[in-house]
């Protein structure tokens, strides 16, 4: 699965590209929208001779963002896919992951109210390759794994959706599973694992999403997502926080560049706050068939390639 999954991201290496599409209107996929992003992203530097000192380094970051949205009547069914492997090799020190991630999750709402959804969603976060404290050298100490940890959560609340570049969720009944299936993380205290050799922790309590994407100039927009989530059974004062933001800036027609940030902080994980900041510069191509999602378009953030 991880084979299959790597060799689709290196797609995008054979075209260096990046791809941001919408899918155009039909008698079929008329209540269907589908926005996408598969990037590619590359950075390197030589030095021969430089007296400020230097190592010569090659970094590529790949992946695919997708956001597929069933929009008729009352019904709302959105559904992310967020994957993305990255890695430098510096000389001297070797190749270092630099960006591991896999996000899916689904969310289908019924409207109750104007804008106001009664919903019901699931998600998975977890990663593809094991994790060290130095980077990705195996011979540190390893952090984490696929499935090590790896985070399921399936629950019930509210979505608030006035239009396509807002969605707020609240469930105050989530389920949400905690699973390290690597035996050399499974101990007391990791992840939050109560015992020795277990491979799993359930937590109920509150979880709340938002995502709000703003234009902030032509060509330059700002996607923000954040977290909340409170285990109702056990210290429900600690709470696991989460923002990511990704700014993409459209060159040209044919290169773009973004820079991302994300924070966390989980009792669970480590109690500190965590950081990871990444910029790249890749090739583009864009193609926009101008499907609308919702009748409120205000603030679209693709209305800027209309000619």
């Amino acid at each position: 699965m991880k084979k299959i999954i790597f060799l689709s991201l290196s797609l995008f290496g054979t075209f260096a590209m990046a791809q941001e599409t919408k899918v155009a209107d039909s008698t079929t996929a008329k209540n269907w929208s589908i926005q996408g992003q598969n990037t590619l992203m590359l950075n390197q530097s030589t030095f021969s001779n430089w007296v400020a000192g230097g190592a010569n380094n090659l970094g590529w970051l790949a992946g695919v963002n997708y956001n597929m949205t069933y929009e008729k009547g009352k019904d709302l069914w959105e559904n992310i896919v967020i994957l993305g492997y990255g890695q430098n090799n510096t000389q001297g020190l070797g190749n270092r992951k630099t960006q591991d991630i896999i996000n899916l999750s689904t969310n289908y709402g019924r409207e109750i109210y104007k804008h106001w959804y009664a919903s019901v969603g699931a998600g998975l976060l977890t990663q593809f390759a094991p994790g060290y404290d130095d980077g990705n050298n195996p011979t540190a100490t390893k952090l984490s794994n696929f499935m090590a940890p790896g985070y399921v959560n399936l629950g019930a609340g509210f979505t608030y959706r006035p239009n396509d570049n807002f969605t707020v969720t609240l469930r105050p009944a989530n389920a949400k599973w905690t699973f390290v299936m690597d035996k050399d993380l499974q101990f007391a205290g990791n992840y939050g694992l109560k015992n020795n050799g277990d491979s799993s922790l359930f937590q109920f309590g509150f979880l709340g999403t938002a995502m709000y994407k703003v234009k902030l100039m032509e060509n330059i927009t700002l996607l923000n997502t954040a977290s909340v989530f409170s285990n109702y059974l056990d210290h429900p004062e600690r709470l696991a926080l989460g923002y990511s933001g990704v700014l993409n800036m459209k060159i040209n027609k044919y290169i773009s560049s973004n820079i991302t940030l994300d924070l966390l902080y989980d009792h669970n994980q480590i109690q500190k706050t965590q950081l990871k900041q990444t910029l790249g510069l890749g090739l583009a191509y864009l193609i926009d068939n101008g499907v609308k999602r919702s009748k409120n378009t205000n603030n679209q953030t693709w209305n800027s390639d209309k000619k």
